[in-house]
């Protein structure tokens, strides 16, 4: 394997102060309720921030498969955003610094990236690092969403896994990271969110919510969120509305609450997913009620320039 320090380009203007946390959100294969886009996107955007390492997209992307964005104005281009993988010096809303690994998720190279970050891990003498994912799950939208800890850190995982499976899933290279961290004992957790199955495709703004308050419990951490918890409130109100003048849908949703209720109560449910009989409730039948108000969504966001 090449050397995995020439992947990055370290800031020289920057110094990292020891034993800071490491917090991490890479988009790619999944990010159901936009959870990592959004939490990232954020704190980027709220945060003061430096960047520390800048990874080099042309090693690790497949531009074929998620081409960068550039801009056509009547018979010329006018901007052009390259895709960004980062790790940021960060100051919390109590001036605390932290480092922030963002960006897009690798294509290729993992082993190599995953000991690249490993590597800087080492070399800033970080004390913990956290990250942060996100998976469409038969919940109801009415209920807190919850999460599944993975890691080595006993005491977060006892206080906020409401689900552990033993299962085969699809990897995300930062469960390389967290594997590799973890054989070193080095203090890491990931935190999955079980995001309502109807809104996988939706920015739901109670999984960013939750993110940061699952990063706050992991780091120390506080971050400000009366924007997302604003944005959260009318989300829920324009869902509930249409759940209101649906009886069917509100079935639906009646029958998933009374299933994660059961299974949070500690009844012999396997899961939150399924009942005695390992039925679901269809997502289709959910996803078809909400599809109106989710394109309404969609094309009032397209509309609003988003900031930085």
């Amino acid at each position: 394997m090449r050397d995995p320090r020439s992947l990055y380009e370290l800031n020289p203007d920057v110094i990292v102060p020891a034993g800071l946390p490491l917090v991490a959100g890479l988009t790619g294969y999944a990010d159901a309720g936009g959870a990592v886009a959004q939490t990232t996107e954020y704190l980027l955007s709220t945060l003061d921030s430096t960047v520390v390492a800048s990874f080099e997209a042309d090693e690790l992307l497949d531009y074929r498969a998620r081409r960068p964005i550039i801009l056509f104005e009547g018979d010329h281009l006018t901007d052009y955003t390259p895709p960004r993988l980062s790790l940021d010096l960060a100051v919390d809303e109590l001036g605390q610094q932290f480092l922030l690994l963002t960006g897009f998720e690798p294509d290729y190279q993992w082993q190599r990236f995953s000991s690249a970050v490993v590597g800087l891990i080492e070399q800033f003498e970080v004390s913990s690092t956290t990250w942060i994912n996100s998976i469409p799950m038969p919940v109801p939208h009415t209920r807190p969403v919850g999460v599944t800890v993975s890691g080595n850190r006993s005491e977060l995982i006892e206080a906020m896994s409401i689900w552990r499976p033993t299962t085969q899933v699809p990897a995300n290279v930062l469960h390389l990271v967290e594997f590799r961290l973890q054989e070193l004992d080095h203090p890491t957790t990931g935190f999955v969110l079980l995001i309502p199955h109807y809104l996988s495709d939706a920015e739901y703004p109670s999984a960013a919510i939750t993110a940061l308050e699952a990063i706050s419990a992991a780091t120390g951490r506080i971050f400000p969120t009366d924007a997302l918890r604003e944005q959260g409130r009318d989300f829920i109100a324009r869902i509930d509305e249409q759940v209101s003048e649906n009886t069917e849908l509100g079935k639906l949703v009646g029958t998933l609450e009374q299933r994660h209720d059961s299974y949070m109560e500690g009844t012999t449910l396997r899961s939150p997913l399924t009942d005695e009989d390992g039925e679901l409730p269809s997502a289709d039948e959910i996803a078809a009620e909400l599809e109106k108000f989710l394109a309404f969504r969609r094309a009032n966001d397209d509309d609003t320039p988003r900031g930085r």
